[in-house]
């Protein structure tokens, strides 16, 4: 097989398993009431507590507009509380009520089981070469961006 369709065959794969993963774990969260987007705002507002609303935005790559609709339905929900950060008037800060640490503990678990589950016998040495390949991939992707933003 040549290089190219190798290439071609691995970025196949990899848009696959990333789409399947992504659907499993919709589906696990669904079932507990929430979407996808909820989940991984309440997942990252549980890592990095009180972020503002465009970083937010930012690390989950969503417009401003469809961000703001998601906080929205989100403090509707009792799942967040936006905070005027004291620093700069102008900037919300966005904090997990009870309600959402609460649901921020059940994604989290719901990602462990997942990975439990999809990782179970799959080597250390093999995770960490895949790791460290998708790295260099990131960084290269990256690259490609910034310079295209640049000409």
């Amino acid at each position: 097989m040549k290089r190219s369709e190798l290439q071609s065959e691995f970025l196949e794969a990899l848009t696959k398993a990333s789409r399947k993963i992504r659907t499993a774990f919709n589906q696990r969260v669904t079932a507990h009431g929430l979407t996808y987007p909820r989940a991984r705002a309440l997942w990252r507002l549980a890592e990095k507590p009180d972020m503002a609303q465009a970083e937010l935005a930012f690390e989950l790559e969503l417009e401003q507009a469809t961000m703001v609709r998601l906080l929205d339905r989100m403090e509707e929900n009792g799942l967040i509380e936006r905070r005027p950060s004291l620093n700069d008037r102008r900037v919300k800060l966005i904090a997990l009520t009870p309600h959402g640490e609460e649901q921020a503990t059940l994604v989290r678990c719901v990602a462990d089981q997942m990975r439990q589950e999809v990782f179970a016998d799959i080597d250390k040495d093999d995770l960490r070469g895949l790791t460290l390949l998708l790295q260099t991939i990131t960084g290269r992707v990256a690259d490609l961006e910034d310079h295209h933003v640049d000409a």
